[in-house]
């Protein structure tokens, strides 16, 4: 498959609109909708999300910009600091962002007295979506390139070279569908959902995936070519164990209370 499509969807009097730009929107009203829909059901006051959606979204872009700054390409922003600033050329780390939201929605439950396991358990079916749309773009952008390969689903993302590369953009983006409708289902059909279960599945899920995929993508990091690990994939594994550890957690209450 020949991949060259142009990023920009629109373009009038020199102001272009770009289709990731289109994606990130998607994302961000997905991720709202799904967490408006889940606040209904759980009769919690909507105009919450409203007042936390900002800090969200600068939360997230700030620590996904940071981490890809500080671990995937430390050298050229030490020798650069302004760079750090130069959004528009584009750097974000999904690992980053993941943090950004920890730490938000931590801030969240303090300010209105809610359990931080209660809200991430629920707030991680709308990342799943949210990171759906996010990859989406990455594939229309031609960025987060794989690695060359023979196999016939192969894309030749033609703006970059012209070797057929596992689409791993792809491969993301379909396991985080699968995921957040794993846990819409896990969500709406189960009795007692135990605190950390869904958050402890999100977690294992995706960054394991996460792990995996690394081995399909070009390293993005040239100083760790001589690790046997990628800095994706070294900060995955933190996270992996935190969710293992919520799944046990979740586990050893479902056996107190005799489910």
């Amino acid at each position: 498959m020949i991949w060259n499509f142009d990023p920009v969807a629109i373009s009038f009097f020199g102001l272009k609109v770009y289709w990731y730009g289109i994606l990130f929107f998607l994302a961000i009203i997905s991720g709202l909708q799904t967490m408006k829909v889940i606040y209904r059901k759980e009769k919690m006051p909507i105009e919450h999300l409203y007042d936390q959606l900002l800090s969200l979204l600068i939360g997230v872009f700030l620590c996904a910009r940071l981490v890809e700054c500080l671990f995937y390409h430390p050298q050229y922003y030490w020798n650069n600091p302004l760079k750090y600033f130069a959004i528009w050329e584009g750097g974000l780390a999904s690992h980053g962002g993941a943090l950004g939201a920890l730490i938000v929605v931590f801030l969240y439950t303090k300010k209105y007295n809610i359990s931080f396991l209660w809200l991430f358990d629920r707030f991680a079916i709308s990342i799943a979506i949210f990171a759906f749309f996010v990859r989406v773009g990455n594939f229309i952008n031609s960025e987060i390139l794989g690695i060359p390969t023979d196999l016939p689903w192969g894309v030749t993302f033609q703006r970059v070279d012209m070797l057929p590369r596992h689409p791993v953009q792809l491969y993301e983006a379909f396991t985080f569908l699968g995921i957040f409708v794993l846990l819409v289902y896990i969500y709406n059909h189960s009795k007692i959902i135990l605190k950390g279960s869904l958050l402890g599945l999100f977690l294992c899920l995706t960054f394991l995936v996460r792990f995996l995929v690394e081995y399909f993508k070009e390293r993005q990091a040239s100083y760790t070519n001589d690790l046997a690990l990628s800095v994706g994939q070294l900060l995955s594994i933190p996270f992996i164990i935190v969710g293992i550890l919520l799944l046990a957690r979740a586990f050893s209450k479902s056996k107190t209370i005799g489910l």
